[in-house]
């Protein structure tokens, strides 16, 4: 039965973040990787995706982005060719096509079951991210079986839905380039909305994200004692060639249809609730607290910047939001779940779930010792999930490994 030090449970950029680190520290381990080298990036995204974070900020461990167009945003076929040149550059112990069927306490360290082999680990590294199974609510059920439910990770161009109607369900990232783009293939499209931060793709002269990052917000460390962060709502931020900005006005401008949450199912009819100029209003304020902070921090560092932007508000859009839909009266006939990720972990034997079903962890660490966690929502910053956020998260746990490594090897 093999023996190593660490097991890393995923090879997306978590876990070859995690392995380039403990490479650094001379400790032996091995990636297990269910698929190819980002596989749930090769799996899980349409065909036009770009990723959400402008390229100067596609940062790992020993890697950024060299190219020449740092303030563009990559499509998926070029991130996973930098992610496989990025392993490339010290060759991790991955095992690629790789099942984990269950990983287990074993005395003092773990018993991890693959489908290549059983391995003894005194650590192991949960790196599989938060977007694991997409969560479609249960009233999902009572939809009729000629309506097409496809959910977002399953989605990749408009051609393989049916000619008729659209009814895409959550607005966030994913929900908002959905609308647009469907709608664009000539299909009509209502989008249900549901609590959400609405952002500007650029704000006085940059990305929004080159201010967050340049005031230190996003590193800046969880409070878990003002907030649930499993409760905060979703980014409404996309990545585009021109770096325009998407959101619920500019999709009712181009003629997407904006209804509030979806509240029930009945049939063919749907409702939604009267909850939308709530959530756009709680939206527009978030926003406008965020720009006022940027607008401060200009202010204090006497930063050269344009004159401030001007916004319209949202909420206007829910005078004459629909209550109600009749997707058979309407001929939609698909809808899209873009409502978020749920967990799973079926081979996990250990004792460390919370009510919801994800692994409870406080900045990596879970309840039993040696069993970490690494690329979740708000881990231990507000980007510990971006590309750009995991690496310190993962030089974190391999300081704490290698040095439980060589307090064994001193004893």
């Amino acid at each position: 039965m093999p023996r190593t030090t660490a097991v890393i449970v995923g090879g997306g950029q978590a876990g070859l973040a995690m392995s380039h680190c403990l490479s650094r520290f001379d400790v032996d381990h091995v990636v297990v990787e269910r698929g190819q080298i980002g596989q749930r990036w090769r799996s899980q995204s349409w065909d036009s995706l770009r990723l959400l974070t402008p390229n100067w900020m596609t940062r790992l461990p020993g890697f950024r982005y060299d190219g020449a167009d740092p303030h563009g945003f990559m499509r998926v076929g070029e991130w996973l060719e930098r992610l496989e040149r990025y392993a490339a550059t010290w060759r991790p112990p991955l095992l690629e096509h790789t099942s984990v069927d269950a990983v287990e306490q074993d005395g003092v360290g773990f018993r991890v079951v693959t489908s290549s082999g059983v391995w003894n680990a005194d650590v192991v590294v949960i790196a599989t991210g938060y977007c694991d199974l997409s969560y479609v609510p249960a009233a999902s059920k009572r939809l009729p079986p000629a309506i097409t439910q496809v959910v977002s990770s399953a989605y990749r161009r408009p051609e393989q839905l049916p000619a008729g109607g659209v009814l895409i369900v959550g607005a966030s990232a994913s929900g908002v380039q959905l609308a647009e783009e469907i709608h664009s293939s000539g299909r009509a499209v209502t989008l249900a909305v549901g609590r959400h931060i609405r952002l500007p793709r650029r704000y006085r002269g940059h990305d929004i994200l080159w201010w967050l990052d340049r005031m230190g917000t996003l590193s800046r460390p969880v409070d878990r004692t003002t907030s649930d962060p499993h409760r905060r709502p979703s980014l409404q931020l996309v990545g585009r060639s021109d770096a325009a900005p998407l959101d619920l006005r500019a999709l009712h401008k181009q003629g997407v249809r904006v209804a509030g949450r979806l509240v029930d199912i009945d049939g063919s009819r749907v409702q939604f609730g009267d909850d939308l100029t709530r959530t756009t209003a709680a939206a527009d304020l978030k926003m406008a607290d965020v720009l006022a902070r940027i607008d401060e921090h200009i202010a204090r560092t006497r930063s050269v910047a344009p004159p401030r932007d001007g916004f319209q508000p949202t909420w206007p859009l829910a005078f004459n939001a629909t209550r109600s839909v009749d997707l058979k009266r309407e001929r939609i006939d698909t809808v899209i779940w873009a409502t978020g990720y749920r967990r799973a972990y079926p081979w996990l034997h250990i004792a460390v779930l919370d009510e919801r079903g994800d692994i409870a962890q406080v900045d990596g660490e879970t309840r039993v010792p040696g069993l970490y966690v690494l690329g979740f929502n708000y881990q231990r910053r507000l980007n510990s999930s971006f590309i750009d956020g995991v690496g310190a998260d993962a030089q974190v746990i391999a300081e704490r490994i290698a040095g439980a490594a060589r307090a064994t090897r001193v004893a």
